[in-house]
Order: C-alpha cells, then sequence, then structure tokens
C-alpha cells in the first residue's frame, strides 16, 4: 500500500486507541471479561478494523464516491490502537499500582517487608500516606454506589501527584529508547531481512482488497468463507454451552499429560495439553514454515530434555533454582534461555552490522540515507538513545542504584525487549511470554552482592514496571508500525500520531485503573495474578537483600548450555541452507505462551507443509484465505460474545486469557 497518511487515519486511531484505554481496566479487572486489549495481535483493535473496513467498502460501493478511509488509513488507525492497547492493562497498568504499593499494604511480621524492604524503597516512587494504599485496596466508602464523577474526585490526587511525575519519566524515557532502537533496527528488519511479519498478514491483504474495489470478492472467496463458518460454528455451539450448559460443546483443550507417567524418558510430559485455538492455526500457517516447525519441535524437545535427565539420575531439586525473577522459571533446566537471549542478541547485531555502522557514521556526520521504513533520521534516533540511556541512568542512581549497576540493568532490560520483539514480529507469536527475566541474566553472571541492597530494590520494581511482563509490550507494535508505513511518504504524521497517543495513552489507562480500584478496591478486582507475581518479586528481594549469593552452579551450568546451543543454531542456520530449524523456536521452548500455542504451530506448519509440498505456490495462494478465516472468525466472534458478556455478566472466552 502506498501514498499518504490522512489526518483522520491519526484521529480515529486516537479515538478507539483512547477508548479501548478507558475501558479496558473496567472491563478486564472488575467484569473478567474476554480482554479487550491482550496479546500483539489484541481483539478490540482488530474487531474495530474489521468493521470500518467492511463500511468503508460498502459507502463506496452504494455510493459510488471517494473512499470514506482508504486501506492505508484504515491500516494506520488500527496499528496506532494497537500500539496504544497494551498500556491499559498487561502492559503497564495492570500490575503499576499494585508494584507501588505491595510494600506497604502486605507487610507483616512474618515477611519483613517493613524492616527490610520499606527503608530501599525512594519516598517519591510511592504515595506516603497509608490511608491512600489502604483505599486503593479496599475502595473508597460507598463507592461501588458513586457515579463516575463522584469517584474521580474522591481520589486522593494530591498523593499520586510525585509518584506519577517520576514513574512518568521513567516510563516516557523507556518508550522514547524504544522508538528510537525499533527506527534504528527498522530498516534492517524490514528491508534488509524482508521479515515476514505473519501478524501483519491479514490487515494488510483486508486493506489491498479495499484499495483495488475488491473487498466483496475477498469477503465471498469460498476458502475464507469456510474458515469463518468453521470458526462461527466452533464458538457458537460452544459459547451457547458456556451460559446454557445442556447445550453440547465441541472440545478445544485435551489434557494429554494423563497418558505420560510422571518418572522416565516422558516425564516431562505429564501436565501436556493440547490447546485448540484456530485464529492461531492461521497465524502460524502464514508464518515461515521453518519458525513454525522450530517452535512446536523445541516445545517437545524441551519437555523431553527433563525427562533424559530424569533417566540419567540428574534429579536436580526445584530449589536449586535460588531466587530468581522469570514469570514462569519453575526448574533450573529453564534458566538455559538465559544464555539463549545474550547470543541471539548478539546473532542480532551481527546481522546488522553493516547498518549498524552506517548509523555510527551517520550520528557522526556522514551523508543521510534515510530508508523506506524509518520516521526519523538515523542521526536523530542514535543520539536520542544514548541521551535517553543517560536519563534513565540518571535516574537510576538518583533513586540509589550504583551507576554501573544501573548502566547493565539498562542494557539487559533492552537487549531482553529487543530479541522477544524480533521473535514477536518475526514468529508471529500473538501471545508471548518470557520465561527468564533481564535480571536473572545480570544475577546469573555478577551474582545478587552486585546490586546491593537499594539497587535490587529498585532495579526489581522497574524491571515488574515494564520488562518482565511482554505479554503486551510496547515495541513488537512499534515494529509492525515501521512495516506498515514502509511506503508511506509522510511518516513524521504518523510519528506524531505515536507521540501523542503514548502520551494520552499513559494518562487515560492511569486515570481508569485508578478509577476501578477506588471504586471497588483492588481486593474485589481480578488482579490475584498481578497481586502473587507483584509480592513474589518483593519476596524475591528480601530474600536476596538477607543472604546475598551467588547464582547456582546449576543455573550457570544451564545458562552456558543455553548459550551453547544457541551458538550452534545460529551458525548452523546461517552457514547450512538445508538446517530445518529456527533459532527463535529454542527462545520460546520453555515460555508458558508456547504451552498453550505448540499444538496450533504443529497444525499450522502441517497444513502450511502439505500445500506447498502437493499443491506448489499457487494452491499456498488459494488456501491461504481459509486461514485468514479462520482468524477473522475467531476474532469475530471473540468480539461478539464479549460484547454479549458486558450485557451477561461473564463472558464466554474464545481467545487466550
Amino acid at each position: 500500500m502506498h501514498g499518504k497518511i490522512r489526518k483522520r487515519a491519526i484521529l480515529l486511531g486516537i479515538f478507539f486507541g483512547l477508548l479501548i484505554c478507558a475501558f479496558t481496566p473496567f472491563n478486564n479487572a472488575y467484569l473478567n471479561a474476554t480482554p479487550l486489549a491482550g496479546g500483539h495481535f489484541p481483539l478490540a483493535p482488530f474487531f474495530i478494523l474489521a468493521w470500518l473496513t467492511a463500511i468503508s467498502a460498502l459507502h463506496h460501493k452504494v455510493l459510488r464516491s471517494r473512499p470514506l478511509m482508504t486501506g492505508m488509513d484504515l491500516m494506520t488507525m488500527w496499528i496506532l490502537t494497537v500500539i496504544v492497547s497494551g498500556i491499559s492493562y498487561t502492559g503497564l497498568a495492570r500490575t503499576f499500582f499494585i508494584n507501588l504499593t505491595a510494600p506497604f499494604h502486605f507487610a507483616t511480621i512474618g515477611n519483613k517487608w517493613k524492616e527490610v524492604l520499606q527503608p530501599l524503597i525512594p519516598e517519591a516512587l510511592h504515595p506516603a500516606d497509608h490511608k491512600v494504599v489502604e483505599e486503593l485496596y479496599n475502595g473508597i466508602k460507598g463507592g461501588p454506589f458513586m457515579d463516575n464523577f463522584e469517584v474521580f474526585t474522591s481520589i486522593p490526587w494530591s498523593s499520586w501527584i510525585t509518584p506519577f511525575m517520576w514513574w512518568g519519566a521513567f516510563i516516557l524515557l523507556c518508550y522514547f529508547m524504544m522508538l528510537c532502537l525499533t527506527n534504528i533496527f527498522s530498516r534492517q528488519w524490514v528491508e534488509n531481512e524482508r521479515l515476514n511479519f505473519p501478524l501483519l498478514q491479514l490487515p494488510r491483504f483486508m486493506e489491498e482488497a479495499l484499495d483495488q474495489g475488491l473487498y466483496g470478492s475477498f469477503l465471498s472467496n469460498k476458502f475464507f468463507l469456510i474458515g469463518v463458518i468453521f470458526c462461527v460454528c466452533l464458538h457458537l455451539m460452544n459459547g451457547l454451552h458456556f451460559y446454557i450448559p445442556s447445550v453440547p460443546e465441541v472440545p478445544t483443550l485435551v489434557l494429554a499429560g494423563q497418558y505420560f507417567a510422571k518418572t522416565g524418558l516422558f516425564s516431562g510430559f505429564y501436565k501436556l495439553k493440547i490447546y485448540f485455538y484456530p485464529a492461531f492455526v492461521g497465524f502460524a500457517f502464514l508464518a515461515s514454515r521453518q519458525i513454525s516447525f522450530s517452535f512446536w519441535v523445541f516445545f517437545l524437545l524441551g519437555g523431553l530434555f527433563y525427562g533424559i535427565l530424569s533417566v540419567a539420575g540428574l534429579n536436580i531439586p526445584a530449589s536449586a533454582l535460588g531466587v530468581t525473577f522469570g514469570p514462569t522459571l519453575t526448574r533450573p533446566e529453564e534458566t538455559q534461555m538465559i544464555g539463549a537471549y545474550l547470543v541471539f542478541f548478539v546473532f542480532i547485531v551481527w546481522l546488522a552490522r553493516q547498518h549498524l555502522l552506517q548509523v555510527i557514521r551517520e550520528a557522526f556526520g556522514a551523508e543521510s540515507t534515510q530508508g523506506q521504513a524509518e520516521w526519523m533520521s538515523l542521526r536523530f534516533s542514535f543520539w536520542g538513545l544514548i541521551i535517553s540511556g543517560g536519563l534513565l541512568t540518571a535516574w537510576c542512581v538518583y533513586f540509589g542504584i550504583p551507576m554501573l549497576v544501573a548502566m547493565v540493568v539498562l542494557i539487559a532490560f533492552f537487549i531482553f525487549t529487543l530479541v522477544a520483539s524480533k521473535a514477536i514480529c518475526q514468529g508471529g507469536i500473538a501471545y508471548f511470554t518470557l520465561t527468564a527475566a533481564p535480571l536473572d541474566g545480570v544475577t546469573t553472571l555478577l551474582g545478587t552482592k552486585f546490586f546491593g541492597a537499594a539497587g535490587i530494590a529498585v532495579a526489581a520494581i522497574c524491571q515488574k514496571v515494564l520488562f518482565v511482563d511482554l505479554r503486551e509490550s510496547l515495541m513488537p507494535s512499534l515494529v509492525h508500525g515501521s512495516k506498515i508505513n514502509e511506503w508511506v511518504r509522510n511518516k513524521r504524521m504518523f510519528l506524531v500520531g505515536i507521540t501523542v497517543i503514548l502520551l494520552l495513552g499513559i494518562i487515560v489507562s492511569f486515570g481508569a485503573m485508578l478509577m476501578v480500584c477506588y471504586k471497588y478496591g483492588i481486593r474485589e478486582l481480578q488482579l490475584d495474578w498481578a497481586t502473587r507475581t507483584s509480592m513474589s518479586v518483593y519476596d524475591n528481594v528480601v530474600r536476596i537483600v538477607q543472604e546475598p549469593e551467588q547464582a547456582s552452579h546449576w543455573v550457570s551450568t544451564f545458562a552456558t548450555v543455553g548459550a551453547v546451543i544457541m551458538f550452534a543454531l545460529v551458525v548452523a542456520y546461517n552457514r547450512l541452507p538445508w538446517w530445518p530449524l529456527h533459532p527463535i523456536g529454542y527462545l520460546t521452548a520453555y515460555s508458558s505462551a508456547m504451552k498453550i500455542l505448540w499444538f496450533s504451530f504443529f497444525l499450522g506448519w502441517l497444513c502450511n507443509q502439505l500445500t506447498l509440498r502437493y499443491g506448489g505456490v499457487g494452491l499456498f495462494k488459494r488456501v491461504r484465505y481459509l486461514f485468514f478465516g479462520l482468524i477473522m472468525g475467531d476474532f469475530l466472534m471473540g468480539g461478539a460474545w464479549a460484547l454479549y458478556g458486558l450485557y451477561a455478566g461473564q463472558s464466554y472466552q474464545v481467545l487466550p486469557g
């Protein structure tokens, strides 16, 4: 899609994005309804895109006038809503207020948080008034019976101004660094490496059909209709079963672990589950065969590895894991990902070495060679990255983190974010979770004594705010935005749109989450996961402060094993044309996301493999509409049941929560 972005696209993107930010905390935390903004292909933005595209096509066909919205307008509107939607929940707001207040609300004699933890947290980073914190968890007296304006005026805003100012500076500097990193790597990933971007395939085809006047043909394609009808029937029956149990259901979850023993070679599979999500089968079909193959193969190999260790007599206790901050780490074997992430980052830099040298040359005065996917000059991005990194370091030092520690921690944060962004965008992983956290990498290499007491406390809070819950992280959406804008002439307008929507999105998301918390109280909201994971972080901080230690030799060993395996994978991938495995698959071997998605990737790969083997490219181009239909059908039914859930008070979940 070529041309210019019109102002209406930016304004619509800002409008719908802020609407999602305002409603998501109430929808997700209070109603516990279908998540509107989950993952990197969120439900609400695509639901809006699908209907606006249909309306634009119908308007053009009936009135024979200029289209209300062009394909590029709609894609721009969509990606702006995707960029901001994550901020409203898991990407930021879901755990933010709990992170800031948990050390004070949950302090007991037993956990020693008051004596050990509270003195380490700077006063400017949390509300000082104990009553303000208690009302956050218990709700304002009579809050459920107040209207929204009364709740808004009853919130103790004065107590939150100082934390908002300091954390707002941290968040905006991090977002600016992500924007600069995206601009620096966009030409390499979009133009030089030509990543496939599976999550953009369906929106791109929809909008190209709209611009060419072929949207009716797109919707009436027989393969597309089969996919949509299949999903409609599946979720209509299962949705009715959810509300009326006498209606039969089609199982989409099989507990396969019961067929495996808890000991022996296959003991790693005794909790195996098989989920069926048609949309994710569609994403897997549209991804590179090598990548989709690698996702499910490495997941199964990871499970088999547990059994091999067991058979070999290496029954390593979970306690050998020590203190970690990884959101899903449960066994020492999973710390392979620490080494794997670091080596894959080096691989990313090595692939981009010529481009990065050009960035440095332009930063120091060489003639600009701005690419098609870049929003701003490489010189501005380079110096913006350096300056914002310096300001973030100063922020960390001001709040008690030693300078060297601050620099190492920030580098680790952005290394993990960059690697995750590449995996999400290249692999088409709409639902992604980290295995190990950035701080796990630092403690494995340098030990916990490296931080100091205040350093580990503040660094852990910073990580929990932005750099560990990557299910809705910002940077992958920015990379998708750079691909969408590849052929747009007025890129600066889109950059202005991103800037405005991020600033307003943070304000609206924080305001909406505070409204819900003070109206009902965190205790009454569906925030158990956020509370549990935040408390786990602080328990770990206290353990480290009381007993600083080096990483377990098992953790160091497996991190080294992960580095060696990843090095072998990148060498084989880069040097052997016939090599079937992609290194990205190894990065997700122990991710909790792959426990849900592995079977969908298997089905998508199998269909892709059979189609190309027996029908070639011609059949692939026809059959892909079936998988477009699976994606469209899943998300349309997800949106429909979400709307019905607002009326019914409970919602049938079409997509992973």
